[in-house]
């Protein structure tokens, strides 16, 4: 389990190790870099406050690593919100238990419309499905809400409440190919801090649920920390060791990490921790120089301009068309998103781009793979 891991650094003198790292010694790192995973503290060196001086040297290193692994190929996927429906009470979540906002379930005819104006609409072929963590998205629902899905994307991908082994294989055999879910906060003894109720206030359920969806045979399991909560150095130091340990065990999957910001929402707890978009850039190249073949994701929670110089960084999956409301692209728009994007350019200008950048987006739809 990885929490015997993550144990390990519960007291570990993070401004001490900063202190003695040296500019060769990460230098040394950077060379060496590239044909496998990197050990635990020489990727918390790429993230020591010295390393700042090197992000030339490691945006080149990591460029190089990108292309060698990923090509220039940039996969490109939207997410479909059917319930905003939730039991927890998490402090920095517009769609808490306590906010009085407008919910709103999907039925599973109404689903069928989304996923089909997605599909016509924007062309993608990879979608995921979101709900609020509840009882009432029941294993049922999700499973004949993935069945609907599967006629109109070649891959679904879903960011719900964790689950225990036999359910994800009841959604393997719909047709579920991957699963989202973000620890949102590492530090075990902060993280009743921030998840007040609910099931998710449940620490080691949710550290553990990335690795009963690798046992279930599920295909893509993408992980991160929410950032803005936490010390940023630390949450990505713990994230990313995480990502390394899932690669070590489970080598039949593919595992990716996101590094997602805290975005305003309604009744959203003051950031404490900000992560500036240097940090952001710094964490991103570390994650791709210290873990080669491990996907990064970026979404439309960044602006336009930042999410398109970080692509050559060693971004490989790109959110597009993003709509964060239940039924937001053609059931409704009087719903409360659960938060507010920054990135709000169509499929087709994101395609342009990645094209102009000589990037070849992958993004049809079953006619065009």
């Amino acid at each position: 389990m990885f929490h015997k891991i993550i144990k390990k650094y519960e007291n570990f003198e993070y401004d001490n190790f900063f202190e003695n790292v040296t500019l060769e010694n990460i230098k040394q790192i950077i060379r060496k870099s590239g044909e496998k995973n990197l050990s635990d503290l020489e990727f918390l060196s790429l993230l020591s406050p010295k390393a700042d001086d090197l992000l030339e040297e490691m945006a080149i290193k990591s460029n190089e690593i990108t292309k060698r692994n990923f090509g220039k190929e940039m996969h490109l996927y939207a997410p479909i919100y059917i319930s905003n429906i939730c039991d927890n009470e998490c402090t920095y979540c517009g769609f808490k238990k306590s906010n009085v906002i407008k919910r709103r379930h999907l039925s599973l005819e109404e689903i069928e419309i989304e996923a089909k104006y997605i599909s016509e609409n924007l062309g993608i072929h990879s979608i995921i499905l979101l709900t609020g963590e509840s009882n009432v998205n029941s294993i049922e629902y999700i499973k004949n809400s993935i069945e609907i899905l599967k006629k109109y994307f070649a891959t679904v991908i879903i960011e719900i409440q964790p689950l225990d082994i036999v359910d994800y294989e009841t959604l393997v055999e719909a047709g579920l190919d991957g699963v989202t879910v973000y620890q949102e906060c590492y530090e075990e003894n902060l993280y009743g801090k921030y998840h007040l109720k609910g099931k998710k206030s449940d620490y080691f359920y949710r550290l553990d649920t990335p690795e009963r969806a690798a046992i279930a045979d599920i295909r893509n399991v993408n992980i991160g920390a929410l950032f803005g909560l936490e010390n940023v150095k630390k949450e990505a130091f713990l994230a990313g060791i995480h990502g390394k340990y899932l690669m070590d065990k489970f080598l039949n999957t593919e595992f990716s990490i996101s590094i997602p910001r805290i975005k305003e929402a309604y009744q959203n707890i003051k950031l404490e921790n900000i992560l500036s978009d240097r940090e952001f850039v710094q964490i991103l190249l570390a994650y791709r120089i210290s873990f080669p073949t491990l996907g990064i994701n970026i979404s439309t929670r960044e602006n336009g301009e930042f999410r398109d110089n970080l692509i050559p960084l060693g971004v490989t999956k790109f959110s597009a068309g993003s709509v964060t409301e239940v039924g937001g692209y053609c059931i409704s728009k009087n719903t409360t998103p659960q938060f507010e994007t920054s990135d709000h350019r169509s499929v087709e200008e994101i395609v342009l781009m990645l094209k102009e950048k000589d990037y070849q987006p992958v993004f049809k739809n079953w006619e065009g793979i």
